[in-house]
């Protein structure tokens, strides 16, 4: 029977039958080529040589810092610190070349090392410390961060341009960080598969006691895994700065949950024991093809959240019942395994017929193909300010019969550069960015201008390439009059404190320094403290909640947006516009009506709706070959209760 079965496999069925065993071995690579199918079909611009190349770049990072976690969930660890570990390298690299004239070379040495050292007090934690994996790199994470923010005093650094070069591409087509994830996964499966110690993590997954009894070094063996999984990470964290040719204490903020789950969609157990590079490829892939395919497919920033979060579920569903169909028939009787693999292929196709539906539904681009095409990047939509610009934009877009899509970086300055990188791929008449960083967004603006498609700025402007406008308020400006406003409220004296927005924004840079210059005509005004609450309104509330228990003789506040002068608002109670004035930034629509109920002295407004209403205006002209000023003031207004009733905004 045996001989017969395998002859079965031969001849004309051969090639189709290892077919089927490929795929029923995969469960990750059938659900890959069942969403590069579903998007090819939906997206005409989704299975071209740039586009595909464009998906290796974005896979690149995930990939990297994934293959140094598969050594840690193979070895039934977790490691939550990937992120901050690639930040922090990249910042030391670029902290030590460019501000303190270490020799490139020695610079990277000290970045590289960084991450093998926060990788080893993981493990020393871990093996020595016995704290669980999951509290020893939650507080790296936090370490990593904070020393990323201390390092470079919540800055960007530029990155050296030596360095820089391997977020470039060879021969005109062959992008760098592909070659990068390329060698660092052929390491990783040397690694695991040709090691001693590739082989203590799979005996350590297995079954940690019986390793030990065999004469495992256990500790050791798990200081050496930790740090594997820090070096891989500071080789991401350098090509990630790379990419954006600077090193940002911000980066790679949320990278872990995207290394994991590229761990897990590529057939890894979290219980230890299994797990392989390939796999840990294919699941990186997966989630750069789902995002790039939404991109494309315009659908909304907040739908893509739901889409991509459905399909690792069933991705890994796939995995499971692929395991099963795999296992002995016994419990099912002769027809069990065939069974089993009949219900892997109809999972298989109830997931093609839910992503292609899905993706259909949500699907709101492929208009007339007579209607200009733009793309609108925006830092985040996790703020009212920059929802009331995509309204303006999406307003006039609607009235030019301009087709618009918006993507949500979500402040990560690296997700905008797919984005930016994804609609200059789709070949789009014009591209709106909001940058997340001025400077990181450089790279993926002149590789626009290179495409010959027009870019407008919105808001914040873009360091080191040319853009056709920017259309904008002028921060700094209106810091100094919110400084201004909140001084004379006070009669020139007083004690206040700031909160400050996002440590590494252009925008919290800029109205910090009109705080400050603007409080320099007024000597009386005492600072008592100046904290920073990412521009989040829960963020404001606890952080004013804390300085007023320092300082509760305050007399007034200046936030860097409505949204944090809001939670300050909460924090004060009773004395919000009593004993306690507040200024806010933006004028969104809370803020108004703050100010209005007279809560809230003043926002020093920049009617957000206007700025997308003319970013849509000077883009529509720039592909039409019109004349575009090079600059578009909005310009800003101190809004209080005695003028919000006739504020348009």
């Amino acid at each position: 029977m045996a001989t017969d079965t395998l002859k079965s496999t031969t001849g004309a069925g051969g090639a189709t039958g290892g077919l089927r065993r490929l795929l029923l071995d995969n469960g990750a690579l059938t659900a890959l080529i069942v969403l590069v199918i579903a998007l090819s079909a939906l997206s005409g611009d989704f299975l071209t040589t740039d586009n595909l190349l464009n998906i290796g770049v974005q896979a690149a990072v995930t990939a990297v810092l994934a293959f140094g976690v598969t050594f840690v969930i193979v070895s039934a660890g977790i490691d939550l610190s990937v992120g901050s570990v690639a930040a922090l390298s990249a910042t030391v690299l670029a902290w030590s070349a460019t501000q303190h004239g270490v020799p490139v070379a020695l610079a990277v040495v000290l970045g590289l090392g960084t991450g093998v050292v926060a990788g080893l007090v993981n493990g020393f934690l871990i093996a020595y410390g016995k704290l669980p994996p999951f509290i020893a790199t939650l507080a790296m994470l936090s370490v990593g961060r904070g020393l990323a923010l201390v390092i470079s005093q919540g800055s960007p650094i530029a990155f050296p341009a030596s360095v820089s070069h391997l977020g470039d591409t060879l021969g005109g087509w062959l992008p760098v960080p592909v070659l990068v994830m390329v060698v660092m996964g052929l390491i990783a499966a040397l690694v695991l598969g040709r090691t001693y110690i590739g082989r203590s993590m799979y005996a350590i997954g297995g079954n940690e006691e019986a390793a030990r009894l065999s004469g495992l070094r256990v500790p050791q063996q798990k200081l050496a895994i930790y740090a594997l999984s820090g070096l891989f990470a500071a080789v991401a964290g350098v090509v990630l700065a790379s990419r954006l040719s600077s090193a940002q204490p911000q980066a790679a903020d949320g990278y872990e949950l995207d290394a994991i789950a590229a761990v897990v969609i590529g057939g890894a157990s979290l219980a230890g024991g299994t797990g392989k590079a390939s796999g840990t490829l294919i699941g990186a892939l997966i989630l750069a093809v789902l995002r790039n395919g939404l991109n494309l497919l315009s659908v909304s920033a907040f739908w893509q959240q739901v889409v991509i979060g459905v399909v690792i579920a069933l991705a890994v569903l796939l995995d499971t019942v692929r395991r099963k169909a795999g296992a002995s028939p016994v419990a099912g009787g002769p027809g069990g395994g065939k069974g089993r693999q009949a219900a892997t292929y109809a999972l298989a196709v109830v997931v093609t017929v839910a992503i292609v539906g899905a993706t259909s539904f949500l699907h709101t681009g492929s208009s007339d193909a007579r209607n200009p095409r733009m793309g609108l990047s925006l830092s985040t939509l996790n703020n009212p300010f920059f929802v009331q610009i995509r309204a303006g934009a999406q307003a006039e877009a609607k009235k030019l019969g301009v087709d618009l899509t918006v993507t949500d970086a979500q402040n990560d300055a690296s997700q905008q550069a797919n984005q930016l990188q994804n609609f200059t791929s789709s070949g789009l008449g014009a591209i709106i960015v909001n940058p997340v960083d001025s400077d990181a967004a450089g790279n993926s603006v002149k590789a626009a201008d290179k495409a010959g498609i027009p870019v407008v700025a919105v808001d914040r402007g873009v360091n080191k390439a040319d853009v056709n406008a920017l259309v904008a308020s002028d921060n700094v400006a209106g810091g100094e009059l919110a400084a201004r406003t909140i001084a004379e409220k006070l009669g020139g004296k007083g004690k206040i404190v700031i909160l400050q927005g996002q440590a590494g924004t252009s925008a919290a840079r800029e109205r910090a320094a009109g705080f400050a210059q603007g409080l320099k005509a007024y000597p009386g005004i005492q600072v008592l403290a100046q904290q920073p609450a990412d521009f989040d309104r829960t963020k404001g509330l606890d952080v004013m909640s804390n300085l007023l228990q320092a300082h509760p003789d305050v007399q007034g506040v200046i936030a860097a947006n409505d949204e944090m002068a809001l939670g300050a608002v909460k924090a004060l109670g009773a004395k919000a516009g009593k004993s306690v004035q507040v200024v806010g930034f933006d004028g969104t629509p809370d803020g108004l009506t703050a100010v209005r109920n007279g809560t809230l002295y003043a926002s020093v407004a920049q009617q957000p709706s206007q700025l997308g209403r003319i970013a849509v205006d000077n883009a529509l002209k720039a592909v039409q070959g019109k004349k575009v000023e090079p600059t578009v003031k909005v310009p800003v207004k101190v809004v209080t209760k005695d003028n919000v009733a006739g504020f348009s905004g």
